[in-house]
This record gives structure tokens, sequence and C-alpha cells, in this order.
């Protein structure tokens, strides 16, 4: 007899019958049971209509307020479906039943699987949040913290140290450190013709970054409650560059009020419970912060993550922002600082930084070290889309 598993239109029936919830009009006409049917039902629970779920029947939503009952539906939905999965249906529960306010309990958070989006609601909740939670709360972030250290922290150092190699020129370098590109391209009024060469009377070199002037990196890092995992990966960012020796970091956050929390980049998690998610944004005021604590500006990479939408004075940030390129700061702007995209941004501050040679662009995590040693260098941003 041939099973589900191995008759192809019996499997596409099976699929169909859970994506569309078994109502009376979804054509199937299959009924499920055992493990596809307790499927249904964590489905059903979260996506459906109606006052409790009905496995096998028409497909109805409710999880009830108590945590017992959303502490075994997540239970259900880690051993029904993969880690992606799960992150997926915990966020629309969170947004679709309002369960953030469940996750001020203990027994929840460690029901649930952790990852950057469930950190950013529990920063939104954390003034909320009991002394009896916060232990195991921190607990959740630093698992997502450390996560994504393993993930991002050697490939930026690396990367940097590259950056900051490279920008570490010497005249007279040993034939080892020549930079080939850049000694040719600074050469290239010598070209003879007649030999089809170039005469090389200027060496560029590599130099090393215990003889280069020490660079400065400065966050300024939007807290509305939309940047969330902006402000989760730019804490992480923030400790791996406070790491390195040859780069002085400071990480600013910011919604109508300004923070610095340079002092505790030693520990993201001690960062991340420093801010505030959400509130309004005055991006004018973070910048003349960032820019009273520059000393060394042809030295210094201020790279503002924000979605630029100014409660303050817009003429004035502009200003500002063209005040520091014009000393000889390396301006950066980001919208996000996420594997998410391009979020909603106003595009008429952003058209305007364009203008003064500053494009806003979405950066992925896995962008990011790339667009830091591109400021280094002073050389054009790899910006993946014009903003």
């Amino acid at each position: 007899m041939t099973t589900a598993t191995t008759d192809p239109a019996r499997e596409r029936l099976r699929r169909w019958r859970l994506v569309l919830g078994g109502d009376a009009a979804d054509g199937t006409g299959r009924a499920l049971s055992g493990r596809d049917a307790a499927m249904d039902g964590a489905l059903a629970a979260l996506y459906g209509k109606g006052d409790g779920p009905r496995p096998g029947r028409d497909r109805s939503a409710g999880l009830g307020a108590s945590a017992p009952s959303v502490a075994r539906w997540l239970g259900d939905i880690r051993t029904y479906f993969p880690s992606p999965v799960v992150q997926v249906m915990q966020r629309d529960a969170i947004d679709r039943l309002g369960l953030a306010t469940l996750l001020l309990e203990p027994e929840m958070l460690e029901a649930v699987e952790a990852d950057v989006h469930l950190v950013g609601t529990l920063l939104s909740l954390n003034e909320a949040m009991p002394e009896t939670t916060k232990q195991t709360a921190r607990a959740v972030v630093r698992k997502v913290v450390e996560d994504l250290e393993k993930r991002l922290a050697t490939r930026t150092r690396a990367t940097l140290t590259g950056a900051l190699d490279r920008s570490a020129r010497v005249s007279r370098p040993r034939h080892h450190d020549i930079d080939w590109n850049r000694t040719i391209a600074a050469n290239l009024k010598h070209y003879l013709p007649e030999y089809r060469t170039v005469v090389p009377e200027r060496l560029v070199g590599y130099g090393h970054a215990s003889q280069s002037v020490k660079k400065e990196v400065v966050l300024c890092v939007d807290q509305s409650g939309s940047m969330a995992a902006s402000v989760v990966h730019a804490s992480v960012f923030g400790a791996v560059l406070a790491s390195m020796r040859s780069i002085s970091t400071r990480l600013v956050v910011f919604d109508t009020a300004v923070v610095d929390l340079t002092d505790q980049l030693d520990d993201p998690v001690d960062v991340l419970f420093g801010t505030r998610l959400g509130g309004g944004t005055d991006i004018n005021r973070a910048l003349a912060y960032c820019q009273s604590r520059i000393t060394r500006p042809a030295e210094t990479v201020v790279v503002l993550i924000s979605d630029l939408y100014e409660g303050g004075i817009r003429d004035e940030m502009l200003k500002r922002v063209a005040a520091m390129k014009a000393s000889g700061v390396q301006f950066v702007t980001l919208l996000a600082l996420s594997d998410e995209g391009a979020p909603a941004y106003d595009r008429e501050h952003a058209a305007a930084l364009a203008a003064l040679g500053t494009p806003a662009f979405a950066c992925t995590p896995d962008l990011f070290p790339e667009v830091m040693a591109a400021a280094i260098e002073r050389r054009p941003l790899p910006v993946p889309d014009a903003g």
C-alpha cells in the first residue's frame, strides 16, 4: 500500500490541508490524525479564528491567557517545527495575540526560542520587568548575543585589521610591503608608451597597524522601537570593535535623550539593558553630542544607524553632518543594521544626506565589516541599494 509520504499526490493534499486549516471550504476532504493533527492544532491556536483550537475540525485560534497553556504551545511548536519557523510563530504570537506581558514570567522565558526579535521585545519590557524575571531575561539575551558574536566577531576583526594595515601606508616600503595597485595608480603620469611600462618613481606600501594613528569609531544608534534589531547588532559590533586595540570605539544611543554607553562595551548584554526602546527621535541632539567628542576628525568614522524620522531640527542635523564631513570625518548612514532589509524610513532626509555625499542604505550584519573597512580606508562604500 502506498503511504502519504511516498505518494506525491497524497503528500501535496496533506500539505494543502495543513495550510488551509480544515474549514469546510478547504476543498481537500482530508482528515488528519496523530502528529499531523497535533501540528494543525498548534497552527490553529495561532492563525485560526474563533474561541479555541479544535484539531481535526475547522481551524480556530486561541492560546488562552494563562502561562501554562502558552508554555505547552511553545513546547509543541518546538517539537513539530524547525527553529526558524518556531521563531516566526513566536513573533506572530506576540504580535497577534498580545503575549508580550506573559514574557515577564520566568517560566515563559525558559520555554521560548531565543532570537534577535525576542531580545527586542524583552528590551521593550525591561522597565516593567519584575526582578524575579530579569535574571532569566539576561540569560536569554546573553545566549542570542553570544551566538551573534560567534557568527560575526572573527570576520569583523580580520576584515578591519586588514583595512587598518592597508591604511597605514609608508612611502619607503620593503619589497614585500609594496601595494602594487596603488603604486601603479600613483605613477600613471610616468607611463612610457614606447616601453609599455610605468616608472614607479614613488612607491606606496602597506604599513602595520602599530605604525598607524589609532582610528576612532563612533556608533550613533537610534533606539526607537522600530530599530530593535539594529540596536542588538550594534551592541555586538560595538563590543567587537572595542576589543581591538587599534580602534577607539564609542557607542551612543538616543531617542529624544542621548546616552553614552561606551563604558559598558566590555559586555554587550549590559549595553542592551542600558537602552530604552521606544519614544521619540532627536538625531540632531545625538549628532551634536557625538561631534563634541571628536578630537581627531581625519581619523574618525561616525556611523549613524537610524530610519531618519527626525523629531528634532532637520536643518541643524544636516548642517552638522556637512560640518563633520568638511572637518575630515568619514560619515556613514545606515537605515538599519539587520537581516531584514530596509525598514520604513524618511526618504526626504535620506535624499538630503545623499546630496551631502552620504548615501543612506540598509546594511546586513554580514556586510557591516566591509562597510567599516571601506570607511577606514576612505574608499567608496559597498552600497547594496541607493537610499
